[in-house]
């Protein structure tokens, strides 16, 4: 679930309700410990994101807030104390973590970077303690973007709406903001389609046989989709999405389906003989997305309805088809080949990467750019460091380099932490507290989210086990 402008939306209720800082954050305190109670299936923790404007946006600007479903005499501009108030709480409650100095892991809040972003902010401060304490925050790029951050919504841990393709359709701005989203994501095993191709001609069949069985697949599931919600059987869905079926006379015609892929590296590797970091293998990588995107636009106009290409996170995806793909055909190239012949086999995320290539983070950079532009459902770089760093000013710095260089839609610190039971938040990697020599939990982002080593599937802690830190200090 994703909240999108959450901080301009609930900055007139702490003038309405007369809240002071304490009960500004107490009440954040509240919404993040309950927003992390497992309640999803499988004793999980709802995935949530908020995208927080730090200063109101143009759009919100001169629109009359809405308290109590009303609208009042004021504009929503004139509550930017209010906003930097909340912003504030809400950083130092997430640099905090628990009692215990567990970081929160939801919600992952997204900050918009742009051209006028205030770098020397002094109510920013805790952004840039919370990103070198426990990387949280995801950073969308404005500033080399034809983007606007109203174009886009930040759904989850990467995928992002581009929201041009609904005005252009029709929806308007507010008419279909933020009713939008992903009916479903399915991700296409490319390191078996370099296995199987002959060439590159080849390969480029085999994908189109698969995008159209995939592009079957997603109309299928937006037909039960529809039916489904016409039965009553998402009621909340329904009541929210009344407005997209009065105008389309379907509740989900804002809403993508997404097609992405997986283990782009291996793919070259199986076909070309050579990792994606080649001149060949970016050469090739950059035509296989072309590839897809022209036929995902040739989807939207065959179907009347809006396609995008995401670089999945595949947390386990990449692990499964690595294993299945091992047993089927025992000479496929995986990630975790030249390792021991017990390492677990999995495949490199998307279009990474390998994640052992480099520890400069500006040849990472370099190679990853043209690539990551070319999706349009969402993507991000991981910048890994091995613990956190201890001036907040080199974090918020690098991410000013980057943003400023690159045109890189997405971004995240990530430092490897390590959590005692009894002595609470250690940097970097610690299987035993240094203090009590009681076992620690070791923290970093799986893929889009942070969460213990010890948790992650066998494929992904063989790529962690293989992850190359870059130098940062």
């Amino acid at each position: 679930q994703a909240f999108s402008n959450f901080d301009t939306l609930l900055a007139p209720f702490i003038r309405y309700d007369g809240l002071s800082v304490k009960e500004i954050k107490q009440a954040l305190q509240e919404f993040i410990f309950n927003i992390n109670v497992p309640t999803r299936v499988g004793f999980q923790t709802p995935f949530t994101n908020v995208t927080l404007d730090l200063t109101v946006p143009k759009y919100y600007k001169n629109q009359h807030v809405i308290i109590g479903g009303k609208p009042q005499k004021e504009t929503y501009g004139e509550f930017q104390e209010e906003l930097d108030l909340f912003n504030k709480a809400f950083l130092q409650v997430m640099a905090e973590g628990d009692a215990r100095g567990r970081v929160f892991t939801f919600p992952i809040p997204t900050y918009s970077i742009t051209k006028n972003f205030d770098w020397d902010n002094p109510n920013m401060t805790d952004l840039w303690e919370m990103t070198a304490k426990y990387g949280v925050p995801y950073f969308s790029n404005f500033i080399n973007s034809d983007m606007n951050p109203e174009d886009a919504r930040s759904m989850c841990c990467r995928l992002r709406i581009d929201n041009r393709e609904l005005h252009m359709r029709g929806g308007g701005l507010f008419g279909s903001n933020p009713l939008t989203g992903s009916i479903g994501v399915i991700t296409i095993n490319m390191p078996r389609i370099g296995y199987l191709a002959k060439s590159k001609k080849d390969f480029m069949e085999h994908l189109a046989r698969l995008m159209d069985l995939a592009r079957e697949s997603l109309e299928t599931k937006r037909k039960v989709l529809e039916k489904f919600t016409d039965g009553n059987l998402y009621p909340y869905t329904k009541y929210y999405l009344r407005n997209v079926k009065e105008r389309f006379n379907e509740y989900w015609k804002n809403h993508f389906s997404t097609i992405g892929l997986v283990g782009m590296n291996e793919a070259c590797l199986n076909l070309l003989g050579m990792n994606i970091a080649t001149p060949d293998g970016q050469a090739f990588t950059k035509s296989v997305l072309d590839f897809m995107r022209t036929r995902l636009i040739a989807y939207q106009k065959e179907t009347g309805n809006n396609y995008n290409l995401e670089s999945t996170p595949a947390e386990g995806t990449s692990y499964r088809l690595a294993r299945i793909d091992k047993v089927k055909y025992p000479d496929i190239i995986t990630a975790s080949d030249g390792k021991s012949k017990k390492a677990e086999p999995y495949y490199t995320n998307s279009s990474q990467l390998p994640v052992n290539y480099t520890d400069d983070i500006f040849e990472a950079l370099d190679l990853q750019d043209e690539i990551q532009t070319r999706y349009t459902g969402g993507t991000v770089f991981h910048t890994f460091a091995g613990e956190r760093i201890d001036d907040p000013m080199a974090v918020k710095a690098l991410v000013r380099k980057i943003c400023s260089s690159y045109r890189l839609p997405y971004l995240t610190f990530t430092p490897t932490f390590s959590v005692c039971p009894s002595h609470g938040y250690i940097k970097g990697e610690m299987e035993n507290c240094p203090t009590c020599a009681e076992a620690c939990e070791v923290y970093s982002r799986v893929v889009g989210y942070l969460r213990p080593v010890k948790q992650w599937n066998k494929g992904k802690q063989e790529e962690f086990d293989s992850r190359q830190v870059y130098r940062l200090q």
